[in-house]
Order: C-alpha cells, then sequence, then structure tokens
C-alpha cells in the first residue's frame, strides 16, 4: 500500500507543481494574505488508534439515499430471502473510452472512500423510508440502521491513473446488501469525475505542455456540485488553475481572474476616475503622456478609465479585457498606453485578455504590437501574457496551434466543465461472484459480456519503459513476473493474442478500504503530477486525437479458459426439430 499510493512526496508535489504555474504564467492571481490559516478539509487525519481518517463527502447530499429505490427494493428482498450477508464481489468499470479515444483517466476515488467511509443510515432516513416502504417488514429498517462498511473491502486502480475498457476501477467485497446498496452513489462519484479528469487531459494534449490552462467554467457548469467537481477534475487532468474561488480554498488550487466588460462598461470617460495618483505620481497624466507619444488619442475613453483604475487597484497585477469596443483599434492600444505608465514607475503589465473574434490573427497582432513598443520604449513587452477564451474547445486549440497563435493561456469554460463532446462516461456496476460462485452476464454484444470472478490487473512495461499492455488474472493466480514469458489473450476474440515478456510489471489494484481506510490519501496536487507522469508514459498513438490505436486489454490463458468455461455453462442450448 504505501509502495503505491506514496510515489510522490506530497509537499514536494506541491511545491513543484505551484512552482510550475507561477514560472509559466503571469495571469492574476487572488490569494489571500493570511492564505495559510484557511481551514482546508484534511485527508491526512487520524483516529486515536493512528488509523487514517478521510473527512465526510465534499457535497453534503453524498448520503445512503442518495440512491435509486431499486436498490433500497434488492435489499429489502435480499434481506427477506436471508440472502443479505452473503458474500458478494463486484466489479465497476466502462465499456467504452469516451470522446473517440482510447483512454481514460480515473479520477474520483477520494470522494468514493469518502462516502464509504461515513456510510450509514440515520434516524430521519429509517424514517422516510418507513413512510415510502409501508409493506416491509419492522425489522427490516432495525437492521438498516445497523448497516455500515465494516466488513467491506475495497480494491482500487490509484487515482489519476490511465485506465481502459473491461478493467475494474474499483473491486468490492462483502456482504451483498452493501454492495448492492453502494452501486448508485459510486457510479455517480466516479462516472463524471473519470469523464471531466480525461476531459482535461485532452485538452491539455491538444493546447501542449507549455500553455497555462485555466478552468472558468463556473457559471456555465451544471449546478453548483458540478462546478466543484468540475475545478477538482480539470486541475488533477493537467489544468493549472480556476477562477472557482471556493475549489481554490477546499482544495488548495490557484485561483486565478482579472476583470470582465461590465468593469470596463462602468467608466465612460476620465472623469470617472476618483483617485489619480500611484506612487507619489500623478498617474493620469503620464498615461496621456504616452497615449500622446504613441498617436492612440482615437481610442475609447472609457476603457482607457477603466484600465486606469484597474492599475491603480492591481499595478503588479494589470491584465486588460482588451475587447469590449475594438481590439486592435482600442483595446490593446489602450493597454499599451497604460502599461507603459505601470513600467515608468517600476511596475510591469501582465497582458491581455482576448474573448471575442479571430484568436489566432488577433493573438498574433497583439504580439507584434508588443515587439513594436517593446523596440520603440526599450521596454520588455515582448513576452507579455496573452490570455484568450470564448467557447474554446479541443478542436479549436487543434486548430488555432495550426494557425501559429501567439496564446500563452486559455480560459476554457462551457465545453470543458459540461464534457459537450461526451456529456457521460458510461461506467457500470456489475456482480461478478456470489458465496464464491463466479457470475457472468451473457448479451449479443460482446462489449457487454462481463468477465467472471475475482481479478487482478497488473500493467506490463517494456525495455522502453513504455506500457505494452494491462493483463487481468484471476485472484489466486500467479502474477506476472519481470522477464517471464506470459501468454496473453484477449478475452473473446480467439486470434488475438501474443507473448510478452515484461521489463517491469505495475501491479494496478490495491487494498483501500479493509472496513476503514488503510492509508493516508494523497493530496490533489500530488495526484496531478501523478497523473502528468502517466501520459507521459503511455505511447502517443494511443493518444492522439485522430484514429488512435487501440491500448491492449489482454487476460492471461487460465481467465480466459475460465470465461469461456462459464460462458459454455450458462449459455442455454437451442434446440431445433
Amino acid at each position: 500500500t504505501q509502495s503505491t499510493w506514496g510515489l510522490l512526496n506530497r509537499k514536494t508535489a506541491m511545491d513543484a507543481s505551484k512552482e510550475l504555474i507561477r514560472s509559466k504564467t503571469t495571469h492574476l492571481k487572488h490569494t489571500p494574505a493570511d492564505a495559510k490559516d484557511i481551514t482546508v478539509p484534511t485527508t491526512r487525519d487520524v483516529s486515536d488508534n493512528g488509523v487514517p481518517v478521510l473527512p465526510p463527502p465534499t457535497d453534503s447530499l453524498v448520503q445512503s439515499l442518495l440512491t435509486d429505490m431499486y436498490q433500497i427494493s434488492m435489499a429489502y428482498g435480499y434481506w427477506k430471502a436471508e440472502r443479505h450477508e452473503d458474500l458478494a464481489v463486484f466489479d465497476l468499470f466502462f465499456r467504452k473510452c469516451p470522446f473517440h479515444g482510447e483512454f481514460a483517466i480515473f479520477a474520483g476515488l477520494e470522494e468514493a472512500l469518502r462516502y464509504i467511509t461515513h456510510f450509514k443510515f440515520t434516524e430521519e432516513h429509517i424514517s422516510y423510508l418507513k413512510k415510502i416502504m409501508p409493506r416491509c417488514e419492522a425489522a427490516f429498517f432495525e437492521y438498516l440502521r445497523t448497516v455500515d462498511c465494516s466488513n467491506l473491502k475495497v480494491y482500487a486502480i490509484k487515482e489519476g491513473t490511465l485506465v481502459f475498457p473491461r478493467e475494474p476501477v474499483l473491486r468490492l467485497e462483502g456482504p451483498l446488501v452493501i454492495g448492492q446498496l453502494l452501486e448508485t452513489c459510486l457510479l455517480n462519484l466516479l462516472n463524471y469525475s473519470s469523464l471531466m479528469a480525461t476531459n482535461a487531459a485532452r485538452f491539455r494534449l491538444a493546447a501542449g505542455k507549455e500553455k497555462i490552462l485555466l478552468e472558468y467554467g463556473l457559471r456555465r457548469a451544471q449546478g453548483p456540485n458540478g462546478a466543484i467537481s468540475a475545478s477538482r477534475y480539470s486541475y488533477l487532468g493537467g489544468f493549472d488553475g480556476t477562477s472557482n474561488v471556493l475549489a481554490g480554498q477546499l482544495f488548495d488550487m490557484e485561483v486565478r481572474g482579472t476583470h470582465a466588460h461590465a468593469f470596463i462598461s462602468t467608466f465612460t470617460g476620465l472623469q470617472d476616475l476618483k483617485h489619480r495618483e500611484l506612487d507619489g505620481v500623478n498617474f493620469v497624466d503620464l498615461v496621456l503622456e504616452y497615449r500622446t507619444q504613441l498617436h492612440f488619442e482615437g481610442t475609447n475613453e472609457g476603457e482607457l478609465a477603466a484600465y486606469i483604475a484597474y492599475a491603480l487597484a492591481f499595478p503588479d497585477g494589470f491584465l486588460a479585457l482588451v475587447d469590449t469596443y475594438d481590439t486592435l483599434e482600442s483595446g490593446v492600444p489602450n493597454f499599451l498606453t497604460v502599461g507603459l505608465a505601470l513600467h515608468k514607475l517600476g511596475h510591469q503589465p501582465l497582458g491581455i485578455r482576448l474573448d471575442s473574434g479571430d484568436l489566432a490573427y488577433l493573438s498574433r497582432e497583439a504580439r507584434r504590437m508588443f515587439v513594436d513598443v517593446s523596440d520603440r520604449f526599450n521596454v520588455d513587452f515582448r513576452k507579455l501574457n496573452i490570455v484568450a477564451s470564448n467557447d474554446i474547445n479541443e478542436e479549436i486549440l487543434k486548430a488555432l496551434k495550426d494557425q501559429k497563435h501567439e496564446i500563452d493561456t486559455f480560459g476554457i469554460g462551457t465545453h470543458l466543465v459540461t464534457c459537450q463532446a461526451q456529456p457521460a462516461l458510461g461506467m457500470v456496476y456489475k456482480l461478478v461472484e456470489i458465496r464464491n460462485e463466479p457470475r457472468i452476464k451473457l448479451s449479443e454484444e460482446l462489449s457487454k459480456v462481463t468477465i467472471p470472478g475475482r481479478k487482478e490487473c497488473y500493467r506490463l512495461i517494456g525495455h522502453d519503459g513504455i506500457p505494452i499492455l494491462d493483463l487481468m488474472v484471476r485472484v489466486g493466480e500467479p502474477a506476472p513476473q519481470v522477464g517471464q514469458r506470459m501468454y496473453c489473450r484477449h478475452p473473446f476474440e480467439e486470434k488475438k493474442r501474443a507473448y510478452v515478456t515484461p521489463s517491469h510489471v505495475v501491479p494496478l489494484h490495491t487494498l483501500v478500504w479493509d472496513g476503514q481506510l488503510l492509508a493516508p490519501y494523497p493530496a490533489l496536487a500530488e495526484q496531478r503530477q501523478y497523473c502528468q507522469t502517466q501520459i507521459d508514459m503511455i505511447r502517443p498513438d494511443h493518444i492522439r486525437p485522430v484514429n488512435p490505436t487501440p491500448y491492449k486489454v489482454s487476460v492471461s490463458a487460465d481467465l480466459y479458459n475460465f470465461i469461456h468455461d462459464l460462458w459454455q455453462k450458462e449459455a442455454p442450448i437451442v434446440e431445433f426439430q
């Protein structure tokens, strides 16, 4: 457990992540002076006996009643049939990678473990269930009062890991009724979070490592919980920060933002400025001097006044939204005018934000204007930050790259947080064993046939350090060994098979819960860094946006035979006469 969860030192990871963000961007961030005193929910609390304890779920709506009615109905059916304590095994997995790609990122495990930690039916819950299930025996509700996850085991793939179809991201072993009651909420907690992290990773791949990506989706997300989750899991997937202030507090993320068009429109002219001095100098007069030198007298004066007001408020954090009236004829000229005045007083302007128009063209022209002013006034404006927003999606990022844009930072909202390219991942939760008897679900569609029994997953790494495939084996079967030739098979297609001799073997499943949490949970910054190492390790053709190569998920020969023997046993034989 320690070797799996403790791959990265928390402080080192968080410091490295923050330093990377600070070094790559000059976009204004708002951090309270007493930020160190903010109380953030910790995942490293311990009980009196030294056992790690997770706090309750981030969203208070995550509780035992956050489930489908048929889970409660089945629980009563199991109890009535005296099957509720039967040892059951459930797998949680997905059948197809999202966004027409060939990978996904597993996310949401911490919230799932918080839910499991605090799973309990309260008196209020019991009273409501009695009301909606009046025909159920009173003894059933007495039983529900005792239900918790103390007899449950959870095996999981580490959060932030690249995962692929059919391999269980969670395996739950315990009383049948517990496994059944947890299903709906676990799927709710893991589906969107994994989809969101995957979407963010695809945006990161499209933009390139050198660009800054900021999540701007709070106002467009599906409700408050959707917004918080989007901020959190976009960060895990590779984004650098968020505009969401609450998410910043909750998860120790960088929070960034400057001003909107409303701030610009508030000012109509220089007469609206109540304050005019900066560092003991009449700042307005200095701005007007540079305006004359630059021959920019035709710009919008209300916009200029707004920039002056913002610069007076944030002399070392001046980043201007430049498209309120005319980007190249007013916005950028006004920014440069105020920027030169700030520079004269020893302050460095940060840059501009583009929120409409031809972003590639406007960014190139703005950069050209920065260079011209740098040469003319001997100032270092060449690399001022150009931020772009305006309904950016993965395709737009790729198109902008083809058009040789000059954008440094992207603020991305709607298409990121709503996952417009694919709104759901489609994770499923299936019973694979009951009372030590393997179970299989058959279907006319091969993708919907389940792989029965308890399984463990291993990632087989080649001599070049790149993963070759993931291998599923039966629990109790010998694990793959370094240097040992393994016969790997497609679970259903007989002709697809290969011998693999791994140079390194990575166990993907770890026992994370055995009636209690078994190890401290890593911080979000650590999860983010781990996720990036996962993406860096994978072969590029598996994660390319167009025509990606499917990554192989194989089974051992023993598991292959086990699947097909059970298939033959359970499938009815048609008889014709």
